[in-house]
């Protein structure tokens, strides 16, 4: 069993009551736009870390994290990428990852809208965590965790950070 903690779009900006919703869990997933190589920094202080870099990450973010991650969470087959869309409306480069990988749990960030929603068509769980930091056209800032245990995805749970600005 691993518990999750999920988040995208700090912009340089990691709020303080992030470290204690992400206390219980295992790892921390960022999935982009990340802002500032000091988040990154500071995240991997709390958990070990997955991430992607975003449209506003520099070169020193895209060095260090790849654009598409996949890979495997117990026996969950897992995406991640920060520009992906959402269900019904997939930007091109993710429905070809998501027909190359075929994964079970799809994460992207990008649109700032919290969004966890099923998708039959290609039978695999969208998750956008909406957006943690400061900049942008979002209201409320948020971040989620939730469990995935063998193939099952569980237990999510949201936290808001507080208004944007």
């Amino acid at each position: 069993m691993q518990k999750i903690g999920l988040l995208s779009d700090t912009h340089s900006y990691l709020d303080p009551q992030l470290k204690e919703f992400f206390a219980p869990c295992d790892e921390i997933w960022h999935a982009g736009d990340v802002g500032s190589i000091e988040v990154i920094n500071q995240l991997e202080q709390w958990k070990p870390l997955r991430c992607v870099y975003g449209n506003i990450d520099d070169h020193k973010l895209r060095a260090e994290f790849p654009e598409i991650q996949f890979f495997y969470c117990e026996k969950v087959k897992v995406l991640m990428i920060h520009i992906g869309g959402k269900p019904k409306a997939y930007r091109a480069s993710a429905l070809a990852a998501i027909g190359e990988f075929r994964p079970q749990l799809f994460i992207c960030g990008h649109s700032h809208i919290l969004k966890v929603e099923y998708d039959k068509e290609y039978e695999m769980l969208f998750v956008n965590p909406g957006a943690s930091g400061k900049h942008g056209f979002h209201h409320v800032r948020t971040a989620v965790r939730f469990t995935i245990e063998n193939e099952n995805i569980k237990d999510f749970e949201i936290i808001e950070l507080g208004v944007r600005g």
